[in-house]
């Protein structure tokens, strides 16, 4: 059983409204934390569909979730996959489309992945660079920092890492590899740190985190994944269903916080007229109009929640549908 603590995790489920006759999708199965909750409201007619294409995920979770499997489906994929996935469980359909309850997506590494040396995630542990959450994908950590050139890896760390120095990055990596090929995270993170200026380096936490975290999203292609499969959970939830999203940085926030409000009708009347004509429909509307943050008790006990940002919407009756 891997340890790992489910960031707003009470939050996030009572955020669902689960129904206990209902269906509901965790796309990040993970430590199974935020599965756990869900399948434990959900009665034998109820149903909990489980993503993760981490075989240790599914591990976990079949020893975690051992009380609830009457009604909980473990499916080995990629979230990118969700509408597929969900039609293969059997998911009532409405024109061929997928319909459930609701659907909750915990995005970033669980601490299990982070933890654990030989994944390659971490800047703390001496391994082989891998960074793949799927160990049968082929692109690999070494991969990008190996083969790639200055000028890409300069722009997955800006673009990925908002690493403010990535172009003096990309340059000693680059350089590095002349000499030999970059093996292993202990190697990436020294010559991070090389790259970056010693007083900036006194600040911010580790020096190479930014990046480890660019390489991670590029490895695994985890914003356009998340994007596809967000516009995809909209389509698949009933009327009334809800979908949340526990983010971790920038980059995914802005995701969610744009597809969701592009679900959002909006009222294109000229200013002043005392009724709207445009009958502008939506498909969603926002639950919380701002981000739910960590409490400071949740701080406390797992400082690795402290990005964490929580947006919920609602689906509507109307015909606003993509």
């Amino acid at each position: 059983m891997f340890h790992h603590i489910t960031v707003l995790r009470e939050q996030s489920v009572d955020g669902l409204a689960v129904r206990p006759d209902g269906i509901y999708v965790d796309c990040t199965l993970g430590g199974a934390g935020h599965s756990e909750l869900i399948a434990s409201k959900l009665s034998a007619e109820g149903r909990l569909i489980a993503l993760d294409q981490d075989d240790w995920a599914h591990d976990n979770a079949k020893q975690r979730l051992a009380a609830y499997m009457d009604r909980v489906t473990l499916v080995r994929t990629n979230f990118r996959h969700l509408e597929e996935a969900l039609l293969e469980a059997g998911v009532p359909q409405i024109n061929g489309v997928p319909q459930v309850d609701g659907i909750l997506f915990d995005l970033g590494v669980s601490s299990p992945q982070l933890d654990e040396g030989d994944r390659g995630f971490s800047y703390n542990h001496d391994a082989p660079l891998d960074m793949r959450m799927d160990q049968l994908g082929l692109l690999t950590a070494h991969d990008i920092v190996n083969e790639w050139s200055e000028a890409e890896i300069a722009k997955i760390l800006f673009e990925y890492g908002e690493e403010k120095f990535s172009r003096r990055i990309a340059k000693v990596i680059v350089e590095a590899r002349a000499q030999e090929p970059i093996e292993t995270t202990g190697q990436l993170a020294e010559l991070v740190k090389k790259g970056i200026p010693a007083a900036a380096r006194r600040t911010g936490g580790h020096p190479a985190k930014r990046s480890f975290q660019a390489l991670r999203i590029a490895v695994n292609d985890e914003l356009g994944a998340f994007e596809d499969s967000l516009h995809q959970a909209v389509r698949c939830l009933n009327p009334g269903g809800r979908v949340a999203v526990i983010t971790f940085h920038s980059l995914e926030d802005r995701i969610c916080k744009q597809t969701f409000t592009s679900y959002v009708g909006r009222c294109t009347c000229p200013p002043g007229l005392p009724v709207c004509g445009c009958n502008s429909t939506g498909s969603l509307t926002l639950v919380n109009r701002k981000p739910i943050l960590p409490s400071e008790e949740e701080l406390e006990h797992n400082p690795r929640s402290r990005s964490a940002k929580l947006r919920i919407a609602e689906k509507l009756n109307g015909e606003g549908n993509r």
